[in-house]
């Protein structure tokens, strides 16, 4: 690194050095003067003391088992004795039991397979209907909805319908949805309309947007006696459409069948029928069991049995 020089010595110097024009008889400075001028400051020596790099210039390495002085010898940082210190062990290691993070979750449970559904409130409803964005005479189906622009660009697995603004819904409309809530359906109801939920997948709602599919609330027909007419009609059809699928888990099939949910499986319902497809009515299961133990009590006093 070059020596510094001072402004004020560097103009003294150069002055010392040029012969004055009111002068020029003068005699010029000698050499060791003018070297005497450009002599570099002296400083102190504790200044090789202070001397360091630039933070972050290098990093200093970690030298382990160098000995007890390195800060890091002997054991290394390991420790005496144990697992960790005479092998390498993962850092989420928990001794062999089933690991909490399997027994609790991380942060809590979250099912990745969950249908995502598109969210629509009656008030941003009505206010389609309003700018005549929906038709409300006719038959408001998920088509419609995604046509309108009212969820959004994404087609999502299905449409649920909540019932945020249910005061201002004064149409009366009959609509179709994937689900909706128990205070939506009595808020169309109330306002004089009609709503379905019917089944659907995004693969489904896709169809319908392409006019691929055609929205029905009918499900598909199950028995031999209707391939016939379903395969008279494939074949004079013009077009070939894409059926509306069905519910196939067990929560699905439930939800469809249950009529507050104004599901288009409900017609299937038998008179006293219960939803469910797994837990039966109480009352059948109270009266057969009544049965049973008077069938158990005839029998031990027959005396045919001794």
């Amino acid at each position: 690194m070059p020596p510094r020089l001072p402004l004020a010595q560097a103009a003294r110097c150069c002055g010392a050095s040029i012969v004055p024009l009111s002068r020029p008889t003068a005699v010029p400075n000698s050499l060791v003067s003018l070297f005497a001028a450009l002599s570099v400051q002296t400083r102190s020596a504790s200044i090789l003391a202070s001397l360091s790099d630039n933070r972050g210039a290098y990093s200093k390495r970690v030298r382990k088992g160098r000995g007890p002085s390195s800060g890091y010898g002997k054991t290394s940082g390991r420790g005496t004795k144990g697992q960790r210190a005479h092998g390498k062990v993962n850092a989420w290691f928990q001794g062999g039991q089933t690991p909490l993070i399997f027994s609790h979750g991380r942060k809590g449970f979250e099912n990745h397979m969950a249908l995502k559904m598109s969210i629509i409130n009656l008030d941003k409803l009505q206010l389609w209907i309003d700018n005549g964005r929906l038709d409300p005479t006719k038959k408001i189906t998920p088509k419609e909805l995604i046509k309108s622009g009212i969820i959004g660009r994404s087609i999502k697995d299905g449409i649920k319908l909540l019932a945020r603004g249910g005061d201002e819904l004064k149409t009366s409309i009959d609509i179709m949805v994937s689900r909706a809530s128990e205070t939506a359906i009595k808020a169309v109801e109330a306002a004089g309309g009609k709503i379905t939920t019917r089944y659907y997948t995004r693969l489904a709602l896709k169809r319908l947007v392409k006019g691929e599919s055609i929205s029905t609330e009918k499900p598909l027909p199950v028995g031999p006696e209707y391939v016939e007419a379903i395969l008279e009609q494939a074949r004079t059809s013009k077009k070939h459409y894409h059926r509306l699928p069905d519910p196939t888990s067990r929560w699905e099939i439930e939800y469809y069948r249950d009529p507050a949910h104004r599901g288009y499986l409900s017609h299937l319902l038998k008179p006293g029928e219960s939803p469910s497809l797994y837990f039966k009515v109480p009352g059948v299961k109270a009266a057969f069991g009544k049965a049973k133990a008077k069938g158990k009590a005839e029998n031990e006093l027959d005396p045919k049995l001794f």
